[in-house]
C-alpha cells in the first residue's frame, strides 16, 4: 500500500500539468490509489492565478478526462487534495519559504516528489533553490521531463547540475511511453511466454518496425520544436527506449537496476551511424500543405511563420544492433508529424517458412506478424496463415488474432501512463524511469547524426496526410521490406 505523499508540480498552470498530470492524479483518486493525507501542490507565478487555480483545474478535468470519467462528487473530494502555491522557479524569494512551511506541516519522513514540468534550462536553478531553502529531504525525489538537453554536452551539463543536489537514485527521468500498460505488457509477452521468447532473435525474425506517428502539427510548440526537431524530440528518447525494451536480454530480475543494465547494453550495441552512414540509413522529412482527414492543413513553414527552416518533422532510420541475438536484423524506426494516422506501434515481422509445401494457386503465403499497438487503442495482434473456410478448395489467407486490452479489462481501470509513473515516483520505484547512463549513451548515438545534418543537405518534403516522404519507402525497399501502415492493411 502506497504511503501518503506530497507532490509539488512546478509549472502547475502549464499545458502538461492541466492536460496530463491533473487528470492522472484524478484517476488515481477514483481508483483508490491516492492515499488519504497526500497533497498535490501545483505552483503558479502570481497570487491571482493561485486564487483561481481550483476553478482552472476543474475546467481542465472536464475538458481532458475521457467520456464518463468526470463526476461532481469525485471532483469535490479530489479538489481537497489540491493546494496551489505561488512560486518563482528562478528566484529564491519569500514564496519559497511559504512552500517550505506548507511541506513542513507534515512528518519529515513523508515522501516529497518535485515534478519539474518546466523547460530543461531551469532544472538546475530550481534544484538549487530547493536545496538552499532546505526542501530536499532523504525521502525526496525529483521528476524531470524530456528532452534533457539538445546534445550530449548540454544533457550532461543539466544532469550534472541536478546531481549537485539530488543523488542519482532520487532522480526520476520520465518518458511517458514507458508507463503505457501495453509497453509493460511487451515484457510480459516476452519473458513469461516461451512461444515468443524462443522465437525472439535473428533466427526467426526478419525485421522489426517501431513507428510513432502524429496527425498534429506544431500546435503551441513552434518555438521549441524548430530548435529540437523530430530526432531530438522523439527518437533520442521515446523510440530508443522502445527499441531497448524490444531488443534487450531478459534481466535476471524485474527490478530497476537489472532492467537498466540490459537496456544500456542495447544502446551500447547500436551500430554507430556517422558521415556517409547517416545518408545511407536515415531519411528526414518536412511536411508541406496537404489533405488530412478531408481538410487542407498548412505546411510546417506556414505554421512556423518563417521563410525557411531545415528542421525535420519526420525521421526514418534503419538501425542494427550488433550482438548475437540481433545480428543482421534491421530495426526500422519512424516518427513524424502530420502523418496519415495517429498511432504508436511495434511490428515484429517473422521470416517466411523455410519450405513452401503448397502450390502457387493457394494464395500468397505471408510471414507471421506480431503487432503491439500502444495508441490510439491498446491492442495485441498476431497474424497467421489459415485455410479459408468458405469453400472446399485449398486456399490460404492471413487471419488476425486480436486482443483488445481495453475490452479485456473493463473494471473501470483507466490506462494512464502519467498516473502510473507519478505513483511509481511517489513509491520510489524507478523501474520505468531512465538512468543518467542511458541518456548519455543515447546522445552518443544521436550526436553524429545531428552533426552530419548540420554539414549536409535538407529534409525531403512530404504532403501532410501521408506516411512521409517516398525516400522512407525506398529505405525499406533496399531490403525488400515495406512499412506496416496501420489502417492500410489487415
Amino acid at each position: 500500500m502506497l504511503n501518503p505523499f506530497d507532490i509539488v508540480i512546478f509549472g502547475g498552470g502549464g499545458d502538461l500539468a492541466l492536460r496530463k498530470l491533473l487528470p492522472a492524479m484524478y484517476r488515481a483518486y477514483q481508483e483508490g490509489n491516492l492515499p488519504q493525507g497526500s497533497r498535490i501542490l501545483p505552483t503558479v507565478r502570481e497570487e491571482s492565478k493561485r486564487k483561481e487555480y481550483i476553478e482552472t483545474a476543474h475546467k481542465a478535468l472536464q475538458d481532458f478526462l475521457g467520456k464518463g470519467e468526470y463526476n461532481g462528487k469525485d471532483w469535490k473530494a479530489f479538489s481537497a487534495y489540491l493546494v496551489p502555491v505561488v512560486t518563482n522557479v528562478t528566484e529564491a524569494d519569500d514564496d519559497w519559504d511559504k512552500l517550505k512551511d506548507i511541506l513542513d506541516e507534515h512528518d519529515a519522513d513523508k515522501s516529497r516528489v518535485f515534478y519539474l514540468s518546466l523547460p530543461p534550462a531551469v532544472y538546475g536553478s530550481c534544484c538549487e533553490i530547493l536545496s538552499k531553502k532546505g526542501l530536499i529531504t532523504e525521502t525526496s525525489r525529483v521528476v524531470v521531463e524530456k528532452p534533457i538537453g539538445y546534445c550530449g554536452e548540454s544533457a550532461e551539463a543539466i544532469n550534472a547540475k541536478i546531481a549537485e543536489y539530488f543523488k542519482e537514485e532520487q532522480v526520476f527521468r520520465i518518458d511517458h511511453y514507458l508507463g503505457k500498460e501495453t509497453v509493460q505488457n511487451l515484457m510480459a509477452l516476452r519473458f513469461s511466454n516461451s512461444l515468443f521468447e524462443n522465437l525472439w532473435d535473428a533466427k526467426s525474425i526478419d525485421n522489426i518496425q517501431i513507428s510513432l506517428s502524429e496527425t498534429v502539427g506544431l500546435e503551441s510548440r513552434a518555438g521549441f520544436y524548430d530548435k529540437a526537431g523530430a530526432l531530438r524530440d522523439m527518437v533520442q528518447n521515446h523510440l530508443l527506449q522502445l527499441l531497448c525494451l524490444v531488443a534487450m536480454e531478459s534481466p535476471n530480475k524485474l527490478n530497476a537496476n537489472s532492467i537498466r543494465t540490459e537496456k544500456l547494453k542495447v544502446l551500447e550495441s547500436l551500430r554507430p551511424l556517422v558521415a556517409e552512414d547517416v545518408d545511407a540509413n536515415i531519411v528526414r522529412g518536412q511536411y508541406v500543405p496537404g489533405n488530412l482527414d478531408g481538410k487542407i492543413v498548412p505546411g510546417y513553414l506556414e505554421e512556423l511563420n518563417e521563410g525557411a527552416s531545415k528542421t525535420e518533422t519526420f525521421v526514418a532510420i534503419r538501425a542494427h544492433i550488433d550482438n548475437w541475438r540481433w545480428a543482421g536484423v534491421p530495426f526500422y524506426l519512424r516518427t513524424g508529424k502530420r502523418m496519415k494516422k495517429r498511432c504508436a506501434e511495434i511490428v515484429v515481422e517473422y521470416k517466411k517458412v523455410s519450405h513452401n509445401v503448397y502450390t502457387d494457386n493457394v494464395g500468397n503465403i505471408e510471414p507471421n506478424r506480431l503487432v503491439i499497438r500502444l495508441q490510439p487503442e491498446e491492442t495485441i495482434q498476431l497474424t497467421l496463415m489459415s485455410k479459408r473456410l468458405d469453400n472446399l478448395e485449398m486456399q490460404l489467407e492471413p487471419v488476425t488474432m486480436n486482443i483488445e486490452l481495453s475490452q479485456a479489462y473493463s473494471n473501470g481501470f483507466h490506462s494512464d501512463a502519467y498516473k502510473r509513473l507519478m505513483l511509481d515516483a511517489a513509491a520510489n520505484n524507478p523501474s520505468l524511469f531512465i538512468h543518467r547512463d542511458e541518456v548519455r549513451q543515447a546522445w552518443k548515438w544521436i550526436d553524429p547524426i545531428i552533426e552530419r545534418w548540420q554539414e549536409k543537405g535538407a529534409p525531403s518534403l512530404y504532403r501532410a496526410g501521408t506516411w512521409g516522404p517516398e525516400d522512407a519507402d525506398e529505405l525499406l525497399e533496399e531490403n525488400n521490406h515495406v512499412w506496416f501502415n496501420t489502417g492500410d492493411k489487415a
